[in-house]
């Protein structure tokens, strides 16, 4: 009896084991809370306790781009099995992460040269370098126009560059230090965040001429931003003040405003979902659903690490990548995947 009871518990630890997803750098956790489940940790090789920066997704080939800001470097994560593909050197104080898909080619901002490093996705390495203002930050590639626009921030300019070239073809000045750039793809327009004034520029990428600034209402350091061409609306994370604030970019003002934690700074939108993800370094990621264009609710204050401050969405999966630089108090350097629970 003693045996068969032995030889049963063996046979069930077996059973258990292979249940398991074979992801050698990957640990799920039943960690979740209304809106999101954390699903696997992809344990990164730069060194701990370090800030992260901006990420986006590669579509073409299901890869993360993550910025390591303080390590000065970017690394390349396959999502669909959530390994590290490579880690790309030689970027120092990477902020933005911009894809180029026609070109298979990243951009990203290192402020500590003041330089856009181009990276061949092929030979995962840089293999250029483009001087452009003071701390280059936020990025976004108007496809229709061949151009990567970069926002200076506190050079208070952006820098327009030619992805056929790879060199800059005009700067844009401004009386603000510049946030995130973002581009309309419905009405081929390119929008600023002019986070000292509490305004939010638009630019015409045909000729790069400012067609003009708008106030954002009381939202107060207006830095990250992201777009729902659909319903032609800017979602901005206003730093100054905590808050979501939602910007008719047709009618060009503010139509509505969540109220976040502290230390907002990176927000994403879902449109296969219907939600903004806004990053914000107090331990939270905060989640707010899109009822209608003009209707917001906030889902979750989804708590994280401290410093989580930037995010990616996969609008494929839905899934939600954060990076952590620490764990419990403890120096880290992690990404986090979450799943989003419907």
């Amino acid at each position: 009896m003693k045996n068969a009871f032995i030889a049963l518990c063996a046979l069930l630890l077996a059973a258990s084991s292979l249940a398991q997803p074979a992801h050698p750098t990957s640990a799920p956790s039943a960690g979740g809370g209304k809106t999101l489940r954390q699903i696997a940790t992809i344990d990164l090789p730069g060194p701990p306790g370090k800030r992260f920066d901006y990420l986006t997704i590669d579509p073409n080939d299901h890869w993360l781009l993550s910025a390591h800001l303080a390590a000065g470097l970017l690394y390349v994560i396959d999502v669909n099995t959530n390994t590290l593909v490579a880690t790309v050197k030689d970027v120092p104080g990477v902020e933005g992460v911009e894809y180029v898909p026609e070109k298979r080619k990243v951009y990203t901002s290192d402020w500590q040269e003041n330089k856009v490093g181009v990276v061949d996705l092929g030979k995962m390495e840089v293999v250029k370098r483009i001087p452009v203002g003071d701390k280059p930050d936020g990025s976004v590639y108007a496809a229709a126009f061949g151009k990567l626009y970069v926002s200076n921030e506190r050079g208070k300019t952006v820098s327009a560059i030619s992805v056929e070239t790879d060199t800059v073809v005009n700067t844009l000045k401004f009386d603000s230090e510049t946030g995130m750039p973002q581009f309309d793809s419905s009405d081929r327009l390119l929008w600023v965040n002019l986070q000292d004034q509490n305004l939010i520029a638009v630019i015409d990428p045909a000729n790069d001429r400012v067609l003009g600034k708008y106030p954002v209402g009381d939202c107060k350091g207006n830095h990250g931003m992201a777009l729902d061409n659909a319903h032609r609306r800017a979602f901005l994370a206003c730093e100054g003040n905590d808050q979501l604030t939602v910007f008719d970019i047709d009618a060009y003002k503010p139509v509505a405003s969540v109220k976040l934690p502290k230390g907002v700074d990176v927000v994403k939108y879902d449109p296969g979902l219907g939600r903004i993800y806004a990053a914000c370094s107090s331990g939270a990621i905060a989640v707010i659903q899109q009822d209608d264009a003009d209707l917001y609710r906030k889902l979750e204050d989804f708590k994280v690490q401290p410093r989580v401050h930037s995010l990616a969405v996969d609008p494929r999966t839905h899934r939600v990548y954060a990076p952590e630089q620490e764990e419990d108090g403890k120096p880290v350097a992690k990404m986090i995947v979450y799943e989003a629970v419907k």
